[in-house]
């Protein structure tokens, strides 16, 4: 199994492959895992109580457009779960197929279906949902369009325009860039118009550079960190005011394309895509709500930060938690108010693209544990299905990632496996081109 980092620094490549994984059933009721399956290795369908949430909702009904490298239609845990989208893309193809690998990991960790059998397949957390593809350009084709290195945020913008026309109610971008305009910002206040909810990853600095990158930093745009097994920050994960939620995305085991088509991912860009597939269990089991009452619903049940504080730079308002949001979601307040407030705030910027979400009650990050990057305890949500370890068989590859500006962390390699069809291994590494 490959183990890639899906960094949240706009384009990054790193290339997966591996062994082999585990089922659920086709009406998505609950069946228990077997020994070495990939389903028993999906520790955070465990963590998040997967099956017992699947006979309430499964995300049927609500579509989840994905602003990525394209995905992969044909591979068996996504077959018959992509609709239309769109490509912006000047590789072969089209948005159904997927340049890079990247796209294709984030649409099995929001829908997989499993179908590939229940030794191997693989689930999304919310099975039933639909994936509308939007490929977007990698790096290389942005800077030959017209020599601008920051043209990354004229192509998220007409990406995120087109996912709001769509019939898609959620956007799941596991990009990210410090290259922002005041079009990316336009074009995320128009998804809001629109009724949609916008998730992004915050990228995967954090034990570095930590720079603010968009659009999760983006007025209105959901920020996603990631979480360890323990629910603390991970090493990687962006920390600052541009953290809304946390979500899962340490040791993710899920279908990619190439090689054994089974890969082992972390980073924010994972954690994105647990956060829509969350978004999306609540809507399909409340369709009538709008975009504000599904998040308002989504930040009321995040588990705290153990120190009792409202939300930290570090975990945001807390870890995503469908299961509270399904059983008891309280009050989901006006349909006609957005719940974070750098959204309202950002109406009074000057319109140079310059505003982010810093307007937020931004705790101190003095409490946080130096050598985790969290607020310095676990929160209060998981591992009720128990800390199922993820042993990834046979090869653990390494992912080189390139992103935007400079190449983030990437898992070291085993073995390596040889290129899926029609990839170049890039950096030594397999056939997985990641993002955050």
């Amino acid at each position: 199994m490959i183990t890639r980092n899906r960094s949240e620094h706009a384009r990054w490549r790193a290339r997966a492959v591996s062994a082999t994984v585990g089922v659920l059933l086709a009406g998505i009721a609950v069946t228990p895992a077997h020994a070495d399956t990939v389903r028993e290795r999906q520790w955070h369908l465990d963590a998040m109580h997967a099956d017992e949430m699947w006979k309430t909702s499964t995300g049927k009904g609500i579509t989840v457009a994905v602003i990525d490298t394209g995905v992969q239609a044909d591979i068996p845990d996504l077959r018959g779960q992509i609709v239309a989208g769109k490509n912006y893309s000047r590789h072969p193809g089209d948005e159904r197929s997927d340049y890079d690998g990247h796209g294709t990991g984030m649409a099995v960790l929001i829908a997989g279906t499993g179908d590939r059998g229940p030794a191997n397949g693989s689930y999304g957390l919310a099975p039933r949902a639909k994936i509308m593809p939007i490929r977007i350009p990698d790096f290389i084709e942005q800077s030959r369009a017209d020599g601008n290195p920051d043209d990354y945020p004229t192509y998220m913008a007409k990406a995120i325009r087109f996912a709001a026309d769509s019939d898609a109610q959620v956007i799941n971008i596991s990009q990210a860039s410090t290259a922002h305009s005041q079009e990316l910002t336009d074009a995320a206040a128009y998804a809001l118009s629109k009724g949609k909810l916008i998730f992004a990853g915050v990228g995967n600095d954090g034990a570095a550079l930590n720079q603010v990158e968009y659009p999760a930093a983006t007025p209105g745009v959901v920020g996603v960190g990631a979480i360890d097994r323990n629910a603390k920050a991970t090493q990687e994960s962006e920390h600052g005011p541009q953290v809304d939620l946390v979500a899962p995305g340490e040791d993710m085991v899920a279908a990619c394309i190439g090689g054994t088509e089974l890969c082992k991912t972390h980073g924010t860009s994972d954690a994105t895509a647990i956060a829509s597939a969350s978004a999306a269990l609540i809507w399909s089991e409340h369709p009538n709500w709008t975009n504000n009452q599904v998040l308002r619903v989504m930040l009321n049940t995040a588990s705290k930060p153990t120190s009792g504080k409202e939300r930290t730079d570090y975990l945001g308002y807390g870890a995503v938690r469908p299961r509270i949001a399904l059983t008891n979601p309280g009050d989901p307040g006006p349909a006609d108010v957005y719940p974070l407030p750098d959204f309202k705030q950002a109406a009074s910027k000057a319109p140079n693209g310059s505003a982010t979400a810093s307007a937020k009650d931004d705790s101190s990050p003095s409490s946080a544990a130096s050598t985790s990057g969290s607020d310095g305890s676990a929160l209060p949500w998981i591992l009720g299905g128990a800390g199922v370890v993820v042993v990834a068989g046979g090869a653990l590859a390494a992912g080189a990632v390139r992103r935007r500006r400079r190449a983030a962390a990437v898992a070291q390699a085993q073995v390596a496996m040889p290129p899926g069809p029609g990839q170049t291994p890039w950096y030594g590494d397999s056939d997985f081109r990641g993002r955050p």
